[in-house]
């Protein structure tokens, strides 16, 4: 039962936003009459929100030394989000509730990998338990639609609550084994060097070069659909196969990635990601039958899962506070998303249309490899500094 802990709430932390980001625009429209306009600055300022939120608790977590506690606090007020959406008519009244419980409840999944880290967990940990994430993002959805259909729209907020009430449950449960643990003076979370540090510099080059990774996947999965209709003329049902294959695929490479870690460096691994992004962005933009396209997931799974799996590893250890490197991670996406934008803009009035986006997205990844080699270069240059031991993992690390 200990070290089934963290792989449950690594599974309930992602059902919960597999439940709720993809239905919100739905719940929205049907339970508070929004309109396609009011939907959209809804999901700006919850968005905005959660990336405030992002900063702010794991910042406060590392203060206090405790990612458990806020990691409740972020469960209570899921249960309170959906709760509120489950009685109110009011669509400020919503809006409200996003903005204050919505935010901040989304900052759970962060503190766990931030507990991970401050608790001694190796890279292949953090990548096991990343995996588990990833597994409730491809099945949630699926589920969280069978829920609305069978029950209607307002069960899955039921479905919510109750997966708030198992995340509170099995918080309080890994608090309540740090205490009892034997060794009282755990150890804080240790720098595990993958060779040379970096310099401030150094981290922000690496920050731009993940926005820009995160960019170039978030175009790429929102246009998948206009790609396959207007690009190759086939069937939408296409996008959601190639899409659905990625994702599935992602899991046993996350799980792959892990094992590999303990052979090569997180830079070689990223750097592998990024040639098999180039290259499955510049596949994509000379691809024309279905077939191909499903046989390309497999460079984005590959892609992907070193920018989710060892980006946040990479991030943990540059950064010596734990949550301040989760939340900064978990931003890199969100500024990716909004990034995005300007990506698909520019890149479809070029002559290739649709294609053209993806030739872009290869250019970029190609300009974050780049700017992430020379930040390690950087780092190789600078004097080595002088590290503590590092202390063996704790009990909470496996629990």
């Amino acid at each position: 039962m200990k070290r089934l802990l963290v792989p449950s709430a690594a599974l309930l932390w992602g059902f919960q936003f597999a439940f709720l980001n993809p239905a919100l625009a739905l719940l929205l429209v049907a339970l508070f009459n929004a309109t396609p306009a009011e939907v959209g600055w809804v999901l700006a300022v919850y968005n905005a929100s959660g990336f405030v939120a992002s900063l702010l608790v794991p910042a406060y977590a590392d203060r206090a030394n405790d990612y458990l506690r806020p990691m409740l606090a972020c469960g209570v007020l899921t249960l309170a989000l959906s709760t509120l959406l489950a009685v109110s008519t009011s669509l400020p009244l919503a809006v409200v509730g996003l903005i204050v419980l919505g935010g901040p409840a989304g900052v759970g999944s962060s503190l766990l990998f931030a507990h991970l880290r401050h608790s001694g967990a190796g890279m292949s940990d953090v990548m096991n338990t990343r995996a588990i994430v990833s597994f409730a993002w491809v099945a949630g959805p699926p589920v969280a639609t069978f829920i609305m259909g069978a029950l209607g729209n307002r069960a899955i907020l039921l479905a919510l609550g109750v997966v708030a009430v198992l995340n509170v449950a099995t918080t309080a449960a890994m608090i309540s084994r740090r205490r009892a643990a034997s060794d009282e003076n755990r150890p804080k979370a240790h720098a595990e060097e993958d060779g040379h540090p970096f310099s401030k510099f150094g981290v922000a080059a690496v920050v731009f070069a993940f926005v820009a990774l995160q960019a170039t996947n978030s175009a790429a999965v929102s246009i998948m659909s206009l790609f396959v209709t207007q690009g190759l003329g086939v069937d939408v049902i296409w996008a959601g196969i190639a899409l659905g294959v990625s994702a599935a695929l992602e899991i046993p490479a996350l799980f792959l990635i892990g094992r590999l870690a303990r052979r090569y460096s997180s830079r070689a691994l990223i750097a592998s990601g990024c040639v098999a992004g180039i290259a499955y962005y510049a596949g994509m933009a000379y691809v024309s039958n279905p077939a191909t396209l499903i046989a390309l997931q497999v460079l984005n799974a590959w892609f992907f899962g070193i920018v989710a799996g060892v980006g946040l590893t990479l991030f943990q250890r540059l950064i010596p506070r734990p949550g301040l490197a989760s939340g900064l991670y978990t931003n890199t996406r969100r500024v990716g998303a909004i990034v995005s934008g300007p990506i698909i803009a520019l890149g479809s009035t070029t002559a290739l249309g649709y294609q053209g986006i993806f030739a872009a997205c290869a250019a970029l990844t190609v300009l974050a490899l780049v700017v992430i080699v020379l930040a390690g270069r950087t780092s190789r240059r600078m004097p080595p500094k002088e590290l503590p031991a590092a202390p063996a993992p704790t009990h909470d690390a496996i629990a």
